[in-house]
């Protein structure tokens, strides 16, 4: 069986998020948001989902190279066939202007003839409503408009706008550009405006990147991750999105397709941990006013997820698409919303503990900052006896899981340290209280029989969330009572290849099939911090034989393949690389100059 990967690259702005294929054709593309309905979704839907291709003319095959620009979120497509070769350089805008940042909805391709007399074809069909609405073109004098949605879609382009619109061939001879906008359009001198954006994009990134604090253990796919996970914010809001795409199976034919354009309350957490890890404050401080959005709105709970708008209802539906090789349903909105899963209140703890303690930060609330905090420990302790869906969001079954309780415990210890912070001698006891009452309860899932954690107090399971235990602190990573967890967790859920599985009990939808890449990454993580340094170097070099052909991840792998499936890219993918990274570094702790 040969390995199937994802052979696209991303591009985004922080406004817009877009897959370019490997034959330049926009696989997907979502506007005016990361929520929208696609513009252009053949991912989805070869026959519904638009397109737009910059390709050879000539029948038969070529060859294709992508590639970045170094440290950036440019992409490079080089295609070459026997009549010539040409490079087509994709990117969204994002540069600082007027002491903000510019991030239009405008996507830019620059093509350009490297070799040969290269004949091509640009292809141009947005579409709309999920490939049910079909927009009807008005030709101008340099620019032709799809309209039929909200707002105008328009290409402006210096190429001959009859060869576009008419579907014509021709010889790529010159430099030539196509910039597509959604709502406001280009008006402006079209070749000099797309240079200098282009390198004000490049340069943007390349600071960004000179910004970030991490070690010399493998840069290259740190940086890649860390670009891959800066574009997932947001930034309108602050909400981080799990992922760009939605419905991509987890597994073929597993029906496992969900919707990953929303802000789940755990990724975050990892996600901003990531974000610290390598020393960017700013996505913590804009995730921190969606959240303080969002809490003012809670009545009885938070969810496990919200729109990006912090909107409350994603009501899932199923959409008439053919869906990624067949594979249906095609879902929209995520009806995990609507579960219980209580290890959010101890997320969120956590996650903003830097907020109140990193002095780096001044005053994060501006006014009643332990309202937040004081919220999230009621809510802790009013859910401390309510069982729920957990981190792998079961659809039908309820237990009283070892991680929530361990975010009880984690979320407790950070509320801990932010009343010391304030001197909030009421806080500070409440939360030892609810700290020592999450002990009890991890504690009661003990297995002796497996002489380790169990997913959930009385289950026979073993779970790979509780690598986490050892990762957050709760276990001495010394004692020898972590050590016999890890082995436990190594024998029944690690493959001959190192992969982990989430568990391996069946659950609403059967067995599961693939391993989950985060927790492979938790497990490195886990190595490192009971000192098996070697074995997490080894396994860390191993995973990142997983990435696409440009360094990027999926959720889940098959094992036996190395196939790459679910969503992608996968935001919690590529904090499981940062976070494994960092943590490895800090145990090798070695100069910069070896």
């Amino acid at each position: 069986m040969s390995k199937h990967t994802y052979d696209m690259g991303l591009i985004g702005n922080c406004a817009f998020l877009a897959l370019i294929r490997k034959d330049t054709s926009v696989a997907w593309l979502c506007w005016p948001r990361f929520d929208s309905s696609f513009v252009f979704g053949d991912l989805l839907d070869e026959q519904k989902g638009g397109e737009f291709s910059i390709r050879p003319s000539a029948p038969g095959s070529f060859q294709t190279h992508q590639y970045y620009r170094q440290n950036t979120n440019v992409l490079c497509t080089e295609i070459e066939n026997e009549d010539g070769r040409y490079r087509v350089t994709d990117f969204a805008p994002r540069f600082p202007q007027y002491e903000r940042y510019y991030k239009p909805l405008m996507l830019i391709r620059k093509l350009e003839p490297l070799a040969g007399t290269p004949r091509i074809k640009v292809t141009c069909n947005p579409v709309g409503d999920y490939g049910e609405t079909r927009l009807s073109r008005r030709r101008s004098s340099n620019h032709i408009a799809y309209l039929g949605l909200d707002e105008e879609i328009r290409l402006t382009t210096d190429i001959p706008l009859t060869y576009v619109l008419e579907g014509e061939d021709f010889v790529l001879n010159e430099t030539k550009y196509l910039v597509l906008t959604y709502g406001a359009p280009l008006e402006a001198a079209l070749a000099s405006t797309a240079e200098r954006f282009l390198h004000s994009t490049v340069d943007y990134w390349r600071k960004w990147v000179k910004s970030t604090s991490i070690s010399n253990f493998h840069q290259e796919a740190v940086i890649r991750s860390a670009l891959a996970l800066k574009v997932h914010q947001y930034e309108d809001t602050g909400a981080i999105i799990a992922a760009s795409t939605m419905s991509l199976p987890e597994a073929p034919g597993s029906t496992r397709n969900w919707d990953y354009r929303y802000c789940w309350m755990r990724d975050t957490f990892y996600t901003l941990t990531a974000f610290n890890n390598i020393g960017h404050f700013e996505e913590m401080e804009r995730y921190f006013h969606y959240i303080a959005n969002i809490s003012t709105k809670v009545k009885d709970k938070y969810q496990p997820l919200y729109g990006i708008s912090g909107a409350s209802e994603l009501t899932e539906r199923e959409l008439p698409l053919a869906g990624y090789l067949g594979n249906q349903p095609v879902r929209v909105g995520n009806d995990a919303y609507t579960h219980i899963q209580n290890d959010v209140y101890g997320q969120i703890l956590v996650a903003l503990l830097p907020l109140y303690v990193d002095c780096r930060f001044i005053d994060p609330e501006r006014t009643s900052p332990a309202k937040l905090v004081y919220e999230a420990l009621n809510m802790i302790d009013k859910t401390m006896d309510q069982p729920d869906a957990g981190l792998w969001e079961f659809r039908h079954i309820a237990q009283y899981h070892c991680y929530t309780y361990l975010f009880h415990w984690a979320g407790s210890h950070a509320a801990r340290k932010v009343a010391k912070s304030l001197g909030d001698t009421d806080m500070e006891a409440m939360a030892t209280r609810l700290m020592l009452e999450a002990e009890r309860r991890i504690e009661q899932c003990f297995s002796e029989e497996h002489q380790a954690y169990a997913n959930a107090i009385g289950s026979p399971h073993l779970d790979a969330s509780t690598l986490q235990l050892i990762m957050m602190g709760y276990l001495d990573p010394t004692t020898e009572r972590a050590h016999r967890h890890l082995q436990a967790l190594e024998k029944e859920l690690m493959t001959p290849e190192g992969l982990f599985y989430r568990y391996r009990h069946p659950d609403d939808f059967g067995t599961p099939e693939t391993t989950f890449l985060i927790c492979s990454f938790w497990y490195v993580e886990t190595l490192a911090c009971v000192g098996r340094l070697d074995d997490a170097v080894r396994e860390f070099e191993k995973l990142i034989t997983y990435t696409n052909h440009l360094g990027l991840l999926s959720e889940d792998v098959d094992a036996k393949t190395g196939s790459q499936w679910g969503n992608f890219p996968q935001a919690y993918s590529h904090v499981g690389l940062v976070n494994a990274a960092y943590r490895i570094a800090k145990k090798l702790d070695r100069p910069t100059f070896v």
